[in-house]
């Protein structure tokens, strides 16, 4: 029974072993996919759009003449949101963000590349770390001796969160770049636009939209670095405490809240519902601050008036006619 005993622990060991060993050989291999998506593969190749930006732009050149007068006969006729001399410096800078608007665009998304990888290294020395405990931990399982060892529950899960945040970081990464390219064939119009007072709101919501869509990698790495700094912590501690135990629950749950909460995809499709709508409400302001309302009420009014008096009269008379002579 002994002999049984002791072959039937081998196995469970080797068993473990060998599920280790595939939690931890998927776990470096998606760090490895992570870190290849958040470098140059999914940034987005804004060179594709430079005929779109160019025909833009051209488009956006046409309009300015018309959005300038629109501006000045608000101004003129009601003084409301139109402008006065003040278009001048409006319509220099709108003019030179429609034109320089794609090398803006291109600065700024390569320094975000950039700030994104800052967190490569660390999660290479992460990675390292962790296969160095894993090996020494199943030495020391195959020796049958006591040291430190590391947790087969806590490879899996960390494999299995790590895998399924790889595939979303990667597809929420894809349409992060259609995004820029989409918002980015845009700046010309909306640089245009904002020479009118009442759609320059429209310029600043895109910039802000525009920046975080840039600098949401490096909040999506951070995200990930920190979870995943927890859990190799938790994994490879020499001690078996509360503390360790809440690192390791507050790790996953960082990795599962950025595996499972695409922010790009969700933003986007609440920023194009909410400017939808505020687009549309601006335009038709705009339409109807164009129309002389008091004029039009005026004149309706005016016209009206012999009507109602020739129907007052006729109403007096039947009246006067219906009652009783004394």
């Amino acid at each position: 029974m002994d002999g049984y005993s002791a072959q039937a622990d081998q196995i469970a060991n080797q068993v473990a072993i060998s599920i280790a060993n595939w939690s931890t050989a998927m776990a470096v291999e998606s760090i490895k996919w992570l870190l290849a998506s958040l470098g140059q593969a999914s940034e987005p190749d804004l060179a594709a759009i430079v005929p779109i930006y160019d025909r833009m732009l051209a488009i956006s050149l046409l309009l300015t003449g018309g959005i300038v007068a629109l501006a000045l006969i608000e101004r003129i006729a009601w003084g409301s949101l139109g402008t006065s001399l003040v278009i001048v410096p409006r319509v220099l800078a709108g003019t030179f963000f429609a034109y320089s608007g794609l090398g803006l665009v291109k600065y700024v998304a390569a320094y975000s590349a950039l700030l994104a990888t800052a967190w490569s290294p660390d999660f290479n020395k992460l990675t390292d770390t962790l296969l160095i405990h894993v090996a020494s931990s199943d030495a020391a399982s195959q020796a049958a001796t006591t040291g430190a060892q590391v947790s087969t529950f806590g490879l899996i899960v960390t494999a299995l969160s790590l895998s399924s945040l790889t595939v979303m970081v990667h597809l929420e990464l894809v349409v992060r770049s259609a995004l820029i390219l989409t918002i980015a064939s845009f700046v010309p119009l909306v640089s245009v636009m904002s020479i009118w007072p009442r759609l320059a709101k429209a310029a600043t919501t895109l910039s802000e939209f525009l920046i975080g869509l840039l600098l949401s990698k490096f909040v999506v790495a951070t995200a990930v670095y920190v979870g995943f700094r927890l859990v190799v912590s938790a994994l490879v501690s020499p001690t078996n405490n509360d503390a360790t135990e809440n690192w390791m629950a507050s790790g996953v749950a960082v990795l599962l809240i950025a595996a499972f909460s695409p922010v790009v995809i969700f933003t986007s499709l609440r920023f194009a519902h909410a400017q939808a709508g505020s687009v549309a409400r601006s335009l038709t302001g705009a339409g109807l601050s164009f129309v002389p309302t008091g004029r039009l009420l005026g004149n309706a009014s005016r016209l009206t008036q012999p009507l109602v008096r020739s129907a007052r009269r006729r109403l007096t008379a039947r009246i006067t006619r219906l009652r009783p002579r004394p």
